[in-house]
């Protein structure tokens, strides 16, 4: 005989609600949704949805734990594969890690490690000079493999970095949603990286003739064929952490923000210019505009960290970030473009000879100034966007206390 359950209606006890599960309320943003371009691309791990990688780990595991009447060698072999596929698949880093270990372990156990080594290019700078000291190098063929070294480290920094630390940092914050996870950690990689970046190129400028932004030292000893082991790691450096950018950016299956044509028409710019000022010994004009780059990429990032989160410093950090990006972005590379209209031509060697390696000629100097204009024409673009919501704050901070937010709307949907 079953209990008869009481009737709260007739007993006159109100009926409890079921618990609704609590979240924690972030305030909106002061300044809005900070909708600019910046060259942060998403992860990896974000173009996959959770029940997708679900589904795909339910069949994995089938197959590891399916039942086989002949346990050979074979056999084991196809499970451990499966097992490590499963891994690849949920961590985005674990394959590029791989990668990298198995590099260094067939490099340390080869016992030989001189430019004879093939490997010796992926891991080491290629073209020492003899006899030089401090060690000065050369360029090369070789630096592309040094370069796709780099491309695959930063893959693996890039997907470490963002979900073993900064998607727990975006859950602390109380950040939800697919997107807006993803937009936050974004930012904060770039924070991690423009933090390094930022500081080690300034350190290089202060420590040649050029310092401060001395724009006819990239003229006056041209070419630059040798440099000190730091400024082409850190070239290198550079030029595979753009690269690998632009890589991911081209295999986004996301859909792509309002920006995204210019984003990436700034990608190809950036890599024209790293890849050109290389190969044409224009290196010193180079290292001014990664400082430029990095420099106001670093306060961008912060200032969408801080918007993201809500926090009270989120203003006064945004007004900041406008003046550091107008003097970077603007005045130091409008600087540089005046002079290669004015210095390129008249300080220094102005000569065409391939056999010594000089290209600064009337015949580079509308190269190089097309391509430097061409980066202004889109940091203008963006000006243009920081000035609108600079003026949207305004009004809003005077009218009505009503922020737009479109980010919120559907990113809250997961």
């Amino acid at each position: 005989m079953t209990q008869q359950q009481p009737d709260s209606v007739s007993s006159g006890i109100a009926p409890v609600p079921p618990a609704t599960p609590t979240s924690t309320h972030r305030r909106r943003s002061s300044v809005g949704t900070i909708k600019l371009g910046d060259s942060a691309v998403p992860s990896l791990q974000s173009r996959r949805s959770i029940s997708d990688i679900n589904e795909a780990e339910k069949y994995q595991l089938k197959e590891i734990n399916r039942t086989s009447q002949s346990v050979d060698d074979m056999e084991v072999s196809k499970k451990l594969f499966t097992f490590v596929k499963i891994l690849c698949y949920r961590h985005t880093w674990f394959a590029p890690l791989l990668v990298l270990i198995s590099a260094n372990v067939v490099y340390l156990l080869s016992n030989n490690y001189t430019p004879s080594n093939p490997l010796h290019r992926f891991l080491k700078l290629s073209y020492e000079v003899p006899n030089t000291d401090p060690p000065l190098y050369e360029k090369g063929w070789k630096d592309f493999c040094f370069v796709f070294y780099m491309i695959i480290f930063f893959t693996f920094l890039r997907e470490f970095t963002m979900q073993i630390f900064l998607q727990p940092l975006a859950r602390y914050f109380g950040i939800r949603g697919k997107s807006r996870t993803s937009r936050f950690v974004e930012q904060t990689y770039a924070i991690f990286y423009y933090g390094i970046t930022s500081p080690f190129g300034l350190y290089l400028m202060k420590h040649s003739p050029m310092w401060f932004f001395k724009t006819e030292e990239f003229f006056r000893e041209y070419p630059h064929l040798q440099h000190t082991w730091l400024f082409k790691y850190y070239y290198l450096f550079q030029a595979g952490f753009w690269s690998q950018q632009a890589l991911i950016l081209t295999l986004q299956l996301e859909k792509p923000r309002k920006d995204f044509k210019e984003l990436v028409f700034h990608h190809i710019v950036t890599i024209l210019l790293i890849s050109l000022s290389y190969m044409f010994n224009f290196t010193w004009m180079g290292l001014a505009i990664y400082i430029t780059m990095d420099v106001s990429d670093l306060f961008l990032g912060t200032s969408k960290t801080l918007n993201y989160i809500g926090s009270p410093l989120e203003v006064p950090f945004f007004l900041l970030f406008v003046v550091v990006w107008i003097y970077t972005r603007h005045w130091l590379n409008l600087k540089i473009l005046y002079s290669v209209m004015t210095e390129f031509l008249t300080v220094g060697p102005n000569v065409l000879d391939f056999a010594s390696q000089q290209y600064k000629c009337w015949i580079s100097q509308p190269m190089v100034f097309t391509l430097i204009l061409a980066l202004q024409l889109v940091n203008a673009y963006w000006l243009f966007l920081i000035f609108r919501i600079l003026v949207r704050f305004a009004i809003y901070n005077v009218k009505k206390d009503e922020r737009s937010d479109d980010e919120d709307e559907d990113e809250d949907e997961e």
